[in-house]
């Protein structure tokens, strides 16, 4: 499998183009990613990640303007923002209908939601803008298996991936996932912020 430097960001730009997945370093874990406007990638993508198709993917967005493109903000989603991101940290919002509406869920839900991230990564920012689009981006592993650490571990643990982007992670750690679908902060996964550290941003507020 080819292991591109990030210096050959239009061949990898290209990759994405043409519905390929391809691995890359994020701030937090090592992801995998595709271009969230075409359904043929999106299935690509859950091919790889072997994930079931009632559990969507993130969202890697470069700006605030590409997530209120994507998902419905309140106060707290757009105080939450401003504070942590770019960083460690994902929120599930509710997701815009019209926006890749190819994705329900399954008919799991009445109401569709988005998981959106903003990465401190001039690479993967150059690259959402090269795209085109936002991208998914999911930890890069297996459904239910451990995060990959190393390139090594990607290959071997998803060996359908279209390429590879070498580069290091920082924290090492997933994000911090916080829904705000219901209106009330739910933390459904520790990461690198706190609890605490949210809770006392949003109470400077509310």
């Amino acid at each position: 499998m080819k292991r591109y430097k990030q210096s050959e960001i239009e061949e990898i730009a290209t990759i994405l183009k043409n519905d390929g997945v391809i691995s890359v370093p994020t701030d937090t874990v090592y992801g995998i990613c595709a271009r969230i406007n075409s359904s043929k990638a999106y299935n690509n993508l859950v091919k790889v990640k072997n994930r079931p198709s009632t559990k969507s993917f993130p969202v890697l967005c470069k700006d605030l303007e590409q997530i209120k493109s994507i998902a419905i903000l309140d106060k707290k989603a757009l105080k939450l923002i401003k504070a942590f991101m770019p960083g460690p940290l994902t929120l599930v919002l509710n997701k815009r209908p019209d926006v890749f509406s190819y994705i329900n869920n399954a008919g799991a839900r009445e109401t569709d939601e988005v998981a959106v991230r903003m990465i401190p990564s001039k690479f993967l920012n150059e690259l959402i803008d090269k795209v085109g689009s936002p991208l998914f981006l999911t930890s890069a592993n297996k459904s239910g298996m451990d995060v990959c650490r190393n390139l090594d571990e990607i290959e071997e643990e998803c060996p359908t991936l279209d390429g590879m982007v070498i580069g290091d992670v920082s924290f090492g750690e997933a994000s911090t996932i916080v829904d705000l679908t219901l209106g009330d902060i739910k933390i459904q996964r520790q990461g690198p912020i706190s609890e605490d550290e949210i809770m006392k941003e949003l109470n400077r507020y509310f």
